[in-house]
């Protein structure tokens, strides 16, 4: 049917990701501070977990809660420390006030990161024109995928919305990777697999006891093998 699909988990610390990579995870979100729903990692702990793990690596770029920018010269700073630590992919996506991409924001964090390839993530559930945020990045280097619900409220609203725009592959701001993850559930795969999205977000899904506890190998892997079970 469809190719194997991408399982990215979100990882807080070196033992998340030692036990994502076990459970089958493909890529790791790098982020702390999960109470404000992600923000930037210290270079240590990215540096740390890159000697842990040997799967890719994804790492917010985000130092404030919102969707704001704030002071993209921080931002810059952050993603040159963060690539010192062996960072070589990233996490971003800022918005305006009125919900319309921040453009120079965005352009001046990617043009810090030289090349490497990023997400612009769950922002554009919240942006006033989604079609319209996808065409005016469409061109920006290293963008390959957006991490998306289809929904500010989560994937069981936006099922529609993620559907439809995987049938736009082809079209200018949409050859982009769905990465689906926001209120992400098992029950929701085989629609997304059989419109053919083919990647994964999890982060509360990979810990039954909470954001308190640590991801779970046997969580992850119950998402790898529901995952590779509908490649079949």
């Amino acid at each position: 049917m469809s190719k194997r699909a991408v399982l990215e988990v979100i990882a807080l610390d070196v033992e998340d990701a030692v036990a994502a990579q076990a459970g089958g995870a493909d890529r790791l979100e790098l982020v702390t501070e999960m109470a404000a729903d992600g923000l930037t990692p210290s270079a240590a702990t990215v540096a740390g977990i890159r000697a842990a793990v040997d799967i890719d690596l994804r790492v917010m770029l985000r130092l404030t809660d919102g969707f704001a920018a704030g002071n993209p010269e921080s931002l810059v700073r952050a993603a040159g420390e963060l690539r010192a630590a062996g960072a070589d992919q990233f996490v971003l996506g800022f918005l305006e006030a009125d919900g319309a991409v921040d453009l120079a924001a965005v352009e001046r964090v990617v043009a810090a990161l030289d090349g490497c390839r990023w997400t612009f993530h769950r922002a554009i559930d919240r942006a006033a024109d989604r079609d319209a945020l996808r065409k005016q990045l469409a061109d920006l280097p290293g963008l390959d995928t957006y991490l998306t619900a289809g929904s500010s409220s989560g994937v069981d609203e936006g099922l529609p919305t993620l559907v439809a725009e995987a049938g736009r592959r082809g079209e200018p701001g949409y050859d982009q990777t769905i990465l689906v993850g926001g209120g992400l559930r098992l029950d929701h795969v085989p629609a997304l697999r059989h419109a053919g999205i083919d990647a994964f977000h999890i982060g509360g899904a990979a810990r039954p006891r909470g954001w308190e506890g640590p991801v779970s190998v046997d969580a992850v892997a119950q998402w790898r093998a529901v995952l590779d079970g509908e490649a079949d």
